[in-house]
């Protein structure tokens, strides 16, 4: 049994990593067992977990997932981007364990224990590549970036206040004999990857299973350059009353790293692209004038709806490319790809036929639509809502109509103003607002993806027509 997605806001605790609590505070194995319910703290971001198309989603989301069902138990999850805080909810019992990508530091090893290792990466130097990269030749592009370490001296790097990288530059600081401008900062590590690939600022540290993660959004960051030798990344739980809890999760770890469905795990959020998106422009037309095999199936359930036809195959476009086969990283299927719970809903699967997946996926939007009826007037605008809700997700959409409200900008309307907000989405401060519901979203995707798809659907009423 699981307990799916159960967010709880973090508060200040008052105690400093190292110092002792009431041991009561701090249950062990069988305690949890008593309490069905093991509460695990980790971080929004685009890999360790996130809420995608209304679905709980992440790679430490999924590990805890596998994890409590081997034990039988729910577990619960408490979501915080500030690893020192982090620290001291454990030690204060406000949580049993840090699901986290944490680098093994002996100093780290005075106030934690750490699990047997989940992964492992090396740090890497994020930078950006110079203007117009792409018509580089290979070897001129390659003098242009920092690929050594020595060359780090006198660089300012920007790196996550209390992390690991900022300890790491201090040693390599030590190490080249020079200095190292490091400027810690409360950013997330991928916010400062995002200042690095739009100019804000020059150099951050990453791991670099993330910052491969991170250029598939951006491809301008450059990530070849690494700083560090491998090094393992752990959970952590409390040092004392924990030797149960640990034995259980390390007995586990071992075993579950030797099977496919940690394999699945980690290709999904590691190793597959997660743009998100389908890039091209769509503006094909075959030989009969269709814009695909399926224009008759779209024409058919756009009516359904009161849609231009045009408009829905743009959307199939943008999903699928018209591939009745495609299967995202995610684990959407057929030709609007479809999350397997709104499926499910929907009364499709796998091997449902391609117009049952254009029928589910209409269906669904119908009810999107319906949703902003209300909220919405202008039905431009309304449409743009939908199409952002069917990409992230209704909750992310409310989100961000709760922080424009907050904000002083018009509800009502996506262009200007909500989408402004779905933006801030990927920025604590706006993702951590007490009016914000579900979180951490990468709002550049979702942005994206509303004025592609309706940029695309100006240029399909261009070359063909609506009957």
């Amino acid at each position: 049994m699981f307990l799916s997605g159960f967010i709880v806001s973090c508060t200040n605790p008052a105690n400093s990593p190292g110092n002792k609590s009431d041991s009561n505070s701090k249950p062990d194995l069988p305690d949890l067992r008593e309490r069905n319910k093991l509460i695990a703290l980790t971080d929004f971001n685009a890999t360790n977990y996130f809420i995608y198309r209304g679905e709980p989603m992440g790679y430490q989301y999924d590990l805890l997932n596998e994890f409590s069902k081997a034990l039988d138990i729910d577990f619960e999850i408490i979501v915080d981007n500030d690893l020192q805080k982090s620290f001291r909810m454990l030690q204060d019992g406000k949580c049993d364990l840090l699901a986290l990508n944490l680098t093994i530091t002996q100093e780290r090893s005075r106030f934690l224990k750490f699990t047997y290792p989940h992964t492992s990466s090396r740090q890497v130097l994020v930078q950006r590549k110079p203007d117009k990269y792409q018509f580089m030749h290979p070897a001129n592009l390659e003098k242009k970036m920092l690929r050594n370490q020595l060359d780090l001296a006198g660089k300012t790097v920007f790196v996550q206040k209390n992390s690991s990288y900022a300890s790491r530059l201090h040693n390599l600081a030590e190490e080249i004999g020079d200095s190292i401008k490091i400027m810690e900062v409360e950013d997330s590590l991928e916010e400062l990857i995002i200042k690095v690939a739009k100019g804000e600022i020059d150099y951050t540290i990453s791991d670099e299973n993330m910052a491969k993660v991170n250029q598939t959004f951006y491809p301008n960051i450059d990530i070849k350059t690494a700083v560090s030798f491998p090094q393992n990344l752990a959970w952590a739980i409390r040092k004392e009353n924990s030797d149960l809890l640990l034995d259980a999760i390390n007995s586990w770890l071992i075993d579950f790293k030797k099977t496919t469905s940690y394999a699945l795990i980690y290709n999904k959020y590691f190793r597959n692209s997660k743009s998100g998106t389908m890039v091209g422009t769509g503006l094909v037309v075959t030989d009969d004038g269709q814009l695909s095999r399926w224009d008759p199936v779209i024409k058919k359930y756009s009516d359904s709806i009161q849609w231009d036809w045009r408009l829905l195959a743009s959307i199939i476009y943008q999903e699928s490319r018209f591939y009745a086969d495609t299967t995202s990283w995610a684990g959407a299927y057929g030709l609007m790809q479809i999350m397997p719970t709104t499926a499910k809903q929907y009364g499709i699967d796998r091997k449902s036929s391609p117009e049952k997946n254009i029928e589910a996926g209409v269906k669904y939007l119908k009810w999107l639509d319906g949703i902003f009826t209300e909220k919405v007037e202008d039905p431009v605008e309304r449409y743009k809502f939908v199409l952002a809700s069917y990409n992230a997700g209704l909750g992310h959409i409310l989100d961000a109509r709760a922080l424009a409200v907050k904000y002083n900008k018009d509800p009502m309307v996506w262009t200007g103003s909500v989408d402004d907000f779905i933006l801030k989405k990927s920025n604590p401060r706006y993702y951590l607002d007490p009016v914000v519901k579900y979180g951490y979203c990468r709002g550049e995707e979702v942005y994206n993806y509303v004025e592609q798809i309706f940029a695309r659907y100006e240029d399909y009423k261009n070359i063909i027509s609506l009957n």
